[in-house]
């Protein structure tokens, strides 16, 4: 199995930033394969977005909700997506494998109005076996 198919079935994934002194910070989350990326979304004024917009250069592995390593540690680049339309394909990814739990964090933002700062990460792995 491909590294992006065995992070695209993962339930979390431990997803690496860098610092600006080159300390790797991790943070498990959840992701969906869409197309040849990994999607991921989270509050668009997190530290992982602060650090993706200055380097983007991450790692990746499948771990579990703690964080703990479940794979190996796959090298790729990061991005902050600004096109309304793949930021719509990554939240159907999301909707598609989370299903109801994709759907009650949903409903919980729009209620809270926090959904309008989520931001998408695309990541791409670098060397996909």
């Amino acid at each position: 199995m491909s590294a992006i198919d065995a992070l695209g079935k993962a339930q979390y994934v431990n997803l690496e930033t860098f610092r600006k002194n080159g300390i790797g910070v991790r943070t498990p989350v959840w992701s969906a394969r869409d197309g040849d990326d990994i999607v991921i979304f989270t509050e668009g004024d997190s530290y992982k977005v602060k650090r993706l917009r200055r380097d983007p250069r991450i790692r990746i592995a499948e771990c579990g909700v703690r964080g703990a390593l479940k794979g190996p540690w796959h090298d790729g680049t990061g991005r902050i997506v600004d096109n309304e339309a793949e930021k719509q394909s990554a939240l159907r990814a999301l909707h598609k494998k989370y299903g109801w739990q994709m759907t009650l964090v949903d409903w919980g933002a729009r209620l809270k109005g926090s959904k309008k700062n989520w931001a998408v990460l695309t990541i791409r792995i670098g060397n996909d076996e």
